[in-house]
Order: C-alpha cells, then sequence, then structure tokens
C-alpha cells in the first residue's frame, strides 16, 4: 500500500487525503469538521478558498488542530486567491492568513484561471461573485487588459515571501497550463493542479499532461459533487462489497490508487472518518471504475459560468 503522501516538486511532501470545506460555511460546523478531521481520523491536511468564506473557522479549527499535533510544521493547509484580486495576490494572501490566524500556508492556488471585475461586487465586498450587467447568468470576468499568465508572474513572487511554501493552480486545463509554460514570465512550475476528478470525469489527459510536467493533480467532488450520485453506480457498489468497504470509500480508493491528492468533504464526523479508510485496489478493479464513463457518460457537475473565457476546453 502506498504512503498516502505525495512528492511535490518544491521537495515537500502533500498528504494524498485531506479535507475539502466548500460549502462548509456554518462557522461551528467548519470548526468542528476541522477539529474532528484531526483529532478523530488522523488528517494532515485541510483545504479551504478565500471565496469559501470560511477561513476564519477552518483557521480556528486549524489552530486547535496544532495545540493537539503539537506544531504548525505537522498540518498541511491551502487555500485559495479569488477572481477578484487576482491583479494584487500577495494583499489576498496576507488577508487570507489574517482569516486564518497563520504566518503562512503550504500551498496557495489561483482558484480559476480567470480574473473577475469588482465594479459590481455587492457592498464592495471582494469575496463575492459579481455578475456581468449585461449577461446576469454570467459571471463579471475581467479579460480587457488582464489574463491568468499576469497573475502567475505575481504569484511567483510570493514563495519568497515566506507566507506560502508553494503555489499552484485550480480549475486549468491543459490548454490552459500549455498556455501559461509559455507565458515570457513563467518562472515556477505549479505544484499542483486542483480540478473536479471522480468516475463520471476521469480527466485522463490532463492527468497524464500534469504526470508529465511533475504536477500533482489534486480531485475535488471525488463522489461527484452535492448529492454524491457515484454511490449510486452498480459498479461502485458491486466493489464496495468486494472490498468490504462504503461507495464513497471505493470512489477515494480509486483516486488514491492513480495516485493523486483527493479532497473529499464532509461535516459529519463518522463520514469524515470514513472517508479516510484507504483499501488497495486490483489493477482490473481500477480499469471497471476506469469505464464507468464510457456507460453512463461524461459528466461535469461544477461548471459556473465564465463565457466568453474557455475554462474546460
Amino acid at each position: 500500500m502506498p504512503s498516502h503522501e505525495i512528492k511535490l516538486n518544491t521537495g515537500a511532501t502533500i498528504p494524498q487525503i485531506g479535507l475539502g470545506t466548500w460549502r462548509s460555511t456554518d462557522d461551528e460546523e467548519a470548526y468542528n469538521a476541522v477539529v474532528s478531521a484531526v483529532k478523530d481520523a488522523g488528517y494532515l491536511h485541510i483545504d479551504t478558498a478565500a471565496i469559501y468564506g470560511n477561513e476564519v473557522a477552518v483557521g480556528k479549527g486549524i489552530k486547535k488542530a496544532i495545540e493537539f499535533l503539537g506544531g504548525r510544521d505537522k498540518i498541511f493547509v491551502t487555500t485559495k486567491l479569488w477572481g477578484t484580486q487576482q491583479r494584487e495576490p500577495k494583499k489576498a494572501l496576507q488577508q487570507s492568513l489574517e482569516r486564518l490566524g497563520l504566518d503562512y500556508v503550504d500551498l496557495y492556488l489561483i482558484h480559476w484561471p480567470v480574473a473577475l471585475k469588482t465594479r459590481n461586487c455587492p457592498n464592495g465586498d471582494l469575496m463575492s461573485i459579481p455578475t456581468n450587467p449585461e449577461n446576469p447568468g454570467v459571471r463579471d470576468v475581467d479579460l480587457e487588459d488582464w489574463d491568468f499568465t499576469k497573475t502567475w508572474a505575481l504569484m511567483q513572487e510570493l514563495p519568497a515571501t515566506g507566507m506560502t511554501k508553494a503555489i499552484g493552480v485550480s480549475n486549468f486545463s491543459v490548454n490552459n497550463l500549455k498556455t501559461l509554460y509559455k507565458s515570457p514570465d513563467f518562472k515556477i512550475p505549479p505544484a499542483v493542479n486542483q480540478v473536479e476528478c471522480h468516475p463520471l470525469l476521469p480527466q485522463f489527459e490532463l492527468l497524464d499532461f500534469c504526470r508529465e510536467n511533475n504536477i500533482v493533480l489534486e480531485a475535488y467532488s471525488p463522489l461527484g459533487s452535492a448529492g454524491s450520485p457515484l454511490l449510486k453506480e452498480e459498479v461502485i457498489i458491486e466493489l464496495g462489497k468486494k472490498y468490504n468497504v462504503e461507495p464513497a470509500q471505493v470512489c477515494i480508493s480509486w483516486g488514491v490508487n492513480r495516485g493523486y491528492v483527493v479532497l473529499p468533504k464532509s461535516v459529519h464526523a463518522e463520514r469524515i472518518k470514513s472517508n479516510k479508510v484507504i483499501v488497495e485496489m486490483s489493477k482490473e478493479d481500477i480499469a471497471k471504475i476506469d469505464n464507468i464513463h464510457k456507460t453512463q457518460g461524461i459528466q461535469r457537475f461544477v461548471n459556473p459560468p465564465f463565457e466568453p473565457f474557455p475554462i474546460f476546453e
């Protein structure tokens, strides 16, 4: 069985199972989830983001976890740069650290590969989702004189500040990664690319590209996002019976066995604990899960409107 740690291109290691905190917006729930994950289930990796609106509560949970673990270096913390602040990632990271109550994070990601305008943020709140006044169903994208390669040029300055140990991206396609690598100011390769990945969206091409370029893929929504539709898949259920585990553990183990980081999200103590139970699967069984999309079709559950920017081309 693997050690459940992966080495980043920075030389540091990242725990292969992390607690996702997306949609954990209740402060008490978010705090309790982090504390339970570390104390009761042995998680050493917590993933949050500025736009989740829970950095304060998650940070309090991390502080309690640090007391339990005996040191800040015992836990891996990720947060993310929201689109309204892509022109000033250093300031955004400072604000995230203040909310988290930390001196540094282990990983800081560009949350989406497109900046957002700030002209229509409700009450001037940058931690919001501004919509285009001409097209209210679409996010107010900032494409006039900015793109993610400029954001990355500024992100590259952050590790030297000590505020983050590593930098990376999230929701980047192969084409967007190629554009990043070709940009004139590109110096530091992203340590990770965090994307939606599960048996209905296995991301074969993206996973291969990341491996070839020494980028660790991280999978969010490993059960298929809200409602966990994959838990009803017959192949998943049958393999759960074979390995004597729950369907959720089959999905998470599939990702771990494929060799990337998996970020299951829950606020329930028992589910948080069970999500960390990993089984070693045979190549034949991994292939069975690989093939689910061939009968059910590719399904992406997280696809916010960033038109005209091509997120998932």
